[in-house]
């Protein structure tokens, strides 16, 4: 049994009995990190790095039908008094965002998950507390990849206020160390009212930002974007005293293409796990070999790791 912990396993529908225990809503404390009356036996471990890839093969998924996980969590939301405006306050490890962090699930958000939907901030953001608790925390990636909160750094807040997002950005680069070694920045930027999602990728020792749009197009189409990380860098630097020895250079990505409106979403948290999957510091212009095109049951793979990771940290 104990080898399974944390595993999916096959298992007969009429077998399957959800816990009918429902964690009350914890009170969010500036400061703390996971409530740990949510967090699972299996996520205090940690796990040694290795390639999402061969992670993912635990779970069973058909592309454009519902996993077992998936009917799983289904069924235990409908049960749950979160279908009748109950919502969950999850507090996440400190590390995913340099900072105290929390999110409002709500059942918004797993519907968004269940259909396929577009995905908001909060079910972005949790899963990439997934992927820094399954393949990062307690490793060396720690030191070569770092998250950004789509929720301080997106176009509506630059236009309303653009230096307080330049110095929210600086602020998450000063909480990282001192960045002399090459690492990543991801920033999964909104651009705004809810519409188009690109992956920002800065690696701030090379002075190099990647830029990965789902859809045709490079980050011309958000000047003010790149006018702030641009500036964001440069007083980074500033402020660390590292010389600037030339000019920030941005690359964009030949990445793969979504080909409806609802996918960029998914699309951006596939990024990133393709990038820390392979543990790649330098992208590619033409992107990875392994993972030229997407389709649907990868970006599949997305929802079923999500709904495992929520039924581990009984969430719902």
């Amino acid at each position: 049994m104990r080898d399974a912990v944390g595993s999916f396993v096959g298992w007969p529908s009429d077998l399957i009995f959800p816990d009918v225990e429902t964690p009350t809503r914890p009170t969010h404390k500036v400061g703390k990190g996971i409530s740990r009356r949510i967090e699972s036996v299996a996520s205090q471990k940690e796990v040694p790095g290795r390639k999402l890839k061969s992670a993912a093969k635990d779970i069973p998924t058909t592309s454009g039908t519902k996993s077992q996980i998936m009917m799983r969590l289904e069924k235990m939301v409908d049960e749950s008094d979160i279908m009748h405006g109950a919502i969950r306050s999850i507090d996440f490890d400190e590390g995913v965002f340099g900072a105290a962090h929390f999110e409002i699930i709500a059942k918004e958000d797993m519907q968004q998950l269940f259909e396929h939907d577009e995905l908001g901030i909060a079910v972005i953001h949790t899963y990439i507390w997934y992927m820094y608790v399954t393949l990062m925390r307690g490793t060396e990636l720690c030191n070569r990849f770092n998250f950004i909160a789509a929720s301080r750094i997106n176009a509506t807040l630059i236009t309303k206020n653009p230096t307080s997002v330049k110095n929210d950005l600086v602020d998450r680069f000063m909480a990282a160390g001192d960045n002399t070694t090459p690492s990543l920045y991801f920033l999964p930027f909104n651009s705004g009212n809810g519409g188009h999602w690109v992956l920002v990728a800065m690696d701030l020792s090379r002075l190099i930002v990647y830029y990965l749009d789902s859809l045709s197009g490079d980050w011309s189409k958000y000047p003010s974007m790149k006018k702030t990380v641009d500036a964001a860098i440069i007083k980074f630097r500033s402020k660390k005293n590292y010389r600037n020895r030339k000019d920030i250079t941005w690359v964009r990505v030949q990445c793969p293409q979504q080909n409806n409106s609802v996918d960029c979403r998914f699309f951006v948290l596939r990024f990133m796990r393709d990038i820390i999957a392979l543990n790649r510091i330098d992208i590619p212009k033409m992107y990875f070999e392994e993972y030229k095109s997407y389709s649907r049951a990868y970006l599949d793979e997305i929802k079923d790791e999500l709904c495992q990771f929520i039924v581990d940290k009984r969430i719902i």
